[in-house]
């Protein structure tokens, strides 16, 4: 079954600082992610991971720095390919990659990617895919292997295999996206990639990579990273996206502690991705 989520709408008067703050303290007590509104912010969480308590260690949610008041929603899994129909338009990362639907005109350059999300995140619309994208053209990726945790439309692999890697596998805990994800290795004749159903419990202790591309988000992000590095190779390369820029120590603090090294980082808007090395 997919994954039901939990809307959060918040309404936050005054919207600043309040909501950035209240961003921050709600990623820590677990929600996964977040859309800025005109008043507020939305937050999402997996239903089978909340529990009332969560909110207890939201601080601002009991302080007097701003007024802040919510809704909660069920959201049922949405046909994600329904809704980019009525709005989509290619995506251009530099000259060189185009990101498009099976239902636009062809493009004329090096890297054309033809993605339909259905039920998946991940069509480099969004700020972290895009960031990742622009990291895998600018990286030599001949005969490397590769893991993209949290894979969604399998976007990221797709380009890293027309880029030249030779085994790339790609995990995510939804069935939608595994089921999508395949659909789109085949639409763009990927023949490397292996799709997987899972979060990090599943990698095997004996594999190792390359490198590892985590587009999830911070909590998960901390979670897992020890598993990443385990599954890494000396030298080997890591690039992580999912988190705003305040998120951005509290990473490279953990990395550091298991021994890999920041390189730099990109962003756009708040969100932040970055490039570690084993």
């Amino acid at each position: 079954m997919a994954v039901i989520y939990l809307e959060f709408t918040y309404t936050v008067s005054p919207k600043e600082p309040g909501t950035d703050i209240l961003i921050a303290q709600l990623g820590e007590a677990g929600f996964e992610s977040f859309v800025e509104t005109e008043t507020g912010v939305q937050a999402y969480i997996p239903k089978d991971d909340w529990n009332k308590e969560m909110l207890d260690s939201v601080q601002i949610l009991n302080s007097n720095i701003c007024s802040i008041t919510y809704s909660k929603n069920e959201i049922l899994p949405k046909n994600w390919n329904a809704e980019w129909e009525q709005a989509f338009t290619p995506i251009e990362i530099g000259n060189t990659c185009v990101v498009r639907a099976p239902f636009h005109n062809k493009r004329n350059v090096p890297y054309e990617l033809v993605i339909e999300p259905k039920m998946s995140f991940g069509t480099g619309h969004h700020e972290t895919t895009h960031m990742l994208l622009e990291y895998i053209l600018e990286t030599d990726w001949e005969r490397q292997t590769v893991l993209d945790m949290g894979c969604g439309t399998a976007v990221l692999a797709i380009l890293a295999e027309k880029r030249g890697a030779i085994k790339l596998d790609a995990i995510d805990i939804d069935p939608w996206c595994v089921e999508n994800a395949q659909e789109n290795a085949d639409r763009n004749t990927c023949s490397n990639i292996t799709v997987a159903l899972g979060g990090a419990d599943i990698l095997a202790k004996e594999s190792t990579y390359d490198t590892i591309i985590a587009n999830i988000n911070r909590n998960i992000l901390l979670q897992d990273m020890a598993a990443y590095k385990q599954c890494l190779k000396p030298g080997g390369k890591l690039y992580i996206s999912g988190f705003y820029l305040d998120d951005l120590s509290i990473l490279q603090d953990c990395c550091n502690k298991l021994g890999l090294s920041f390189v730099d980082n990109k962003q756009r808007a708040n969100w932040i991705a970055a490039k570690f090395v084993n």
